[in-house]
């Protein structure tokens, strides 16, 4: 789940890399893991829709949204349905090469504006982690430990909301969200705690095959210490401890050049469109 501030760039020589977990099998696997994570926000699609939304109610767009259309074209009448469903909270569209080739286009003709291009990042799990990569967390005292109460959850969801720019009031209904989801028991929250505060926070849903990985936030006062690449490294741990295959990220600006140091490569991107109120 990421914040676009704005759109990401191409990788150093501006190309945008096919490594080979890109194939069209394992990227359909990736995509399938993260349509599970967004969709378990909220309600599903209704029954024959062709457009795969969630709608958690929370007043904030990255917990509504659409991430597919299911269908061979964007349909228009699809985007007014849409549109009529998300008029009372803010939401994104996610597009991604799992929906139509068409279908910007067609939200642009009906208002959308694309807010950010997000790199997909993946990484095989069957190879070593790469040198350098792994933090000397013995020195500063920073533990990374799973979730496994409501205390800790509600700091888990503290950190990121503040991380996010998410309103307080949001959080106590964010806390109900992530202890109810129906597939919690592919998820693996992870917290890195530092004097017994938590100042990171990750999440990683193991399922199709993929770590999904979500949610990397780190509390102002403690970025640029180590504490993003000690959760990453715990979240790949978790892919290999559940014999997962790749794991994957979408990767906000500032996170990319670290996921580029553990050795992920971008396979593709999801465009992020919203549209006026």
């Amino acid at each position: 789940m990421v914040n676009p501030a704005s759109p990401t760039s191409a990788s150093d020589d501006g190309t945008r890399s096919t490594a080979a977990s890109g194939e069209p099998g394992a990227m359909a696997s990736v995509f399938a893991n993260f349509r599970q994570y967004l969709m378990g926000w909220g309600t599903h699609s209704p029954a024959g829709n062709t457009v795969d939304q969630f709608r958690s109610g929370l007043a904030t767009p990255q917990f509504n949204g659409v991430v597919r259309v299911g269908s061979v074209s964007a349909d228009e009448a699809d985007v007014t349905a849409v549109r009529e469903e998300f008029a009372s909270v803010p939401w994104w569209w996610w597009v991604g090469p799992d929906s139509p080739e068409d279908t910007a286009d067609v939200l642009r003709r009906h208002g959308g504006r694309e807010l950010a291009a997000l790199p997909v990042m993946v990484l095989p799990l069957d190879e070593p982690a790469a040198p350098g990569t792994v933090p000397d967390t013995a020195r500063t005292g920073l533990r990374v430990e799973p979730v496994r109460d409501g205390q800790r959850l509600a700091e888990l969801v503290r950190t990121y909301r503040a991380s996010m720019g998410v309103e307080p009031g949001l959080e106590a209904e964010m806390v109900r969200i992530e202890s109810r989801r129906e597939d919690n028991a592919d998820i693996v929250r992870l917290a890195a705690v530092l004097e017994g505060r938590v100042v990171g926070t990750t999440v990683v849903i193991t399922a199709h095959g993929v770590a999904g990985i979500f949610l990397v936030h780190v509390s102002e006062a403690h970025r640029r210490r180590g504490v993003g690449a000690a959760l990453t490294t715990a979240a790949l741990q978790v892919g290999r401890e559940r014999g997962m295959r790749r794991a994957a990220l979408v990767a906000s600006p500032a996170g990319e050049p670290l996921y580029r140091r553990f050795g992920f490569t971008t396979t593709s991107e999801y465009r992020l469109f919203a549209f006026p109120a």
